[in-house]
């Protein structure tokens, strides 16, 4: 039996898109249909929620951006420059196939969005960043770009005190030797949110780096997300916020989204390295499995996330048309 690809509705279908994304694996608060449309409405495009079904049987999900200004056509997942989290296609229903079948099933939902993101977008330039989702062959048989990239990740098991002994022997000593009573680390509000953007917006423009993250786009995920979807983790100084990190949570992972950049202040603490700490306590805590430090591609952040013991995994960028559009569409975001 053929796959079908079916497009649902981000407002009119959203809760049988959420029922989609609860099921699958591979998938994070991003993929929801609120975001999507957030994310739609922040980047000027128009979102297509591609389902692949078998019959009655969904199995798989791709949420897929059209951009479209002038001549310039393109298809993205996550949205072009929307600073989101992974995307991509997921898949659902796999787990009790035999892998000949599974991989057979993933390869005909695939090539059916192809077809569709061919036939009705005709895209110009496709991008799509996909992790938690480890068979890509299918993009490379249909003649896509396929380029790893990594990120380190931290296994959260085992006892607390288990998981600070793993960290370097620095970081140990920041958590243990930090005066409890100088810092509070706490969930934040709203407004926190935009506060952790506002503090990431300016360590960029100090380093002469372009960041186009919308705080209200941040704030209005935060609001609308179910709760604790995105988590504003914040550290107070005597009251006063003095940095912070906005979390994402799916059902097993939280992923460091934004914030933790080096502070603008005098305060002698690791504030960084006790909002981590933080961070991943509470993971393993509520029982998560995984905290996603997105990211392992800088060579001078490397060295402050590797002292948490983290292991590598890979994610792709997944690339196909006109090279450069992507600095294009840039462009035209910009003057927007």
């Amino acid at each position: 039996m053929s796959i079908d690809i079916t497009v649902l509705d981000p407002i009119a279908d959203a809760d049988e898109w959420n029922r989609y994304v609860e099921r699958s694996d591979g998938t994070n608060p991003f993929s929801r249909a609120e975001a999507v449309r957030l994310q739609a409405a922040d980047t000027d495009t128009t979102p297509h929620l591609l389902a692949g079904f078998k019959g009655q049987e969904a199995v798989g999900i791709f949420p897929v951006f059209e951009y479209a200004k002038g001549p310039i056509t393109g298809a993205f997942s996550p949205a072009p420059r929307a600073w989101s989290c992974y995307l991509g296609p997921s898949a659902l229903n796999v787990d009790k196939l035999k892998q000949r079948k599974a991989d057979r099933r993933i390869q005909r939902f695939l090539e059916g969005c192809f077809e569709w993101i061919d036939r009705e977008i005709a895209p110009q330039y496709s991008k799509f960043v996909v992790a938690e989702f480890e068979d890509v062959r299918p993009f490379v048989w249909n003649e896509y770009d396929v380029e790893p990239g990594y990120t380190y990740v931290v296994d959260l098991e085992g006892s607390e005190q288990e998981l600070l002994d793993r960290f370097s022997s620095d970081a140990r000593n920041n958590v243990r030797n930090a005066d409890p009573d100088a810092y509070v680390v706490e969930e934040g509000d709203n407004d926190d949110v935009e506060r952790i953007v506002d503090q990431v917006a300016a360590r960029y423009e100090s380093q002469g780096r372009s960041f186009q993250l919308n705080p209200e786009f941040a704030r209005a995920v935060h609001r609308e997300l179910p709760d604790g979807a995105i988590r504003p983790y914040v550290c107070r100084v005597d009251g006063e916020f003095v940095g912070g990190i906005l979390v994402v949570e799916s059902q097993t992972t939280r992923y460091r989204w934004q914030g933790g950049v080096k502070p603008d202040t005098d305060v002698d603490l690791p504030i960084n390295d006790l909002l981590d700490w933080h961070v991943m306590r509470d993971g393993l805590e509520a029982g998560l499995d995984r905290y996603d430090l997105v990211g392992a591609g800088v060579p001078s952040i490397n060295r402050y996330k590797a002292k948490f013991n983290p292991r590598l995994e890979t994610n792709y960028t997944i690339t196909a048309g006109s090279f450069g559009l992507d600095l294009l569409i840039d462009r035209y975001r910009k003057l927007r």
